[in-house]
């Protein structure tokens, strides 16, 4: 069982949907016993930093978390679902993250002011390092982005795809169990799904 959790996040039903197109069998919770259960773990997130960990704390859900990652429970997160991982980000802030991941979340400021902020849409991503979740998407494939913040690891190691908007950026990372994007595999239509199957395989 796939647990997808509740973080008053809008985007929940999209990526139920997403995983049962892909094959896996979710369910969407803020049920932290639930979480502690689960074979794996998915974390989608929309909005704002401190929103979502407000949420996580509201409802219970940081220490379930923690303890299915300790476990080793294969974890998914989707864009606010990266950047929580993280020890803090600059959005209102700075904001508090979980600290499961060296690093920082800071906005875009590009140079150029064409580049607007959000970032928003399709882009293109490269793969850096082999991953056997990021490894279903093609090297140079085009996902969904919508964000104004990105993650910084201290670790550039962790990075296992990049895309660019103004500055080279971190479109996906992997420490042990836990990896973790900026785009939206469930809007990201074809290339997406095979993420998805990915992760529900592996």
């Amino acid at each position: 069982m796939i647990a997808i959790v509740d973080v008053c996040s809008g985007n929940l039903r999209s990526v139920e949907k997403a995983v049962a197109a892909a094959g896996g069998a979710a369910t969407v919770t803020r049920d932290g016993d639930v979480v502690r259960k689960a074979d794996k773990v998915i974390v989608p997130g929309q909005g704002a930093f401190g929103a979502f960990t407000r949420g996580l704390a509201e409802r219970d859900l940081e220490a379930p978390l923690r303890e299915a990652i300790a476990r080793g429970t294969p974890y998914l997160g989707i864009c606010l679902g990266l950047q929580v991982l993280f020890d803090e980000s600059e959005e209102q802030g700075p904001q508090r993250g979980l600290g499961l991941v060296a690093g920082r979340v800071v906005r875009f400021r590009p140079a150029d002011h064409a580049l607007k902020v959000p970032h928003m849409g399709w882009n293109q991503v490269r793969r850096v390092a082999a991953d056997p979740v990021g490894d279903a998407v093609a090297d140079g494939a085009h996902l969904y982005f919508v964000h104004s913040y990105h993650v910084v690891p201290a670790d550039p190691a962790v990075t296992v795809m990049t895309s660019e908007h103004g500055v080279v950026f971190a479109a996906a990372i992997r420490r042990d169990n836990v990896f973790a994007v900026q785009f939206h595999p469930e809007k990201s239509q074809r290339t997406g799904l095979a993420l998805l199957e990915a992760f529900v395989r592996t």
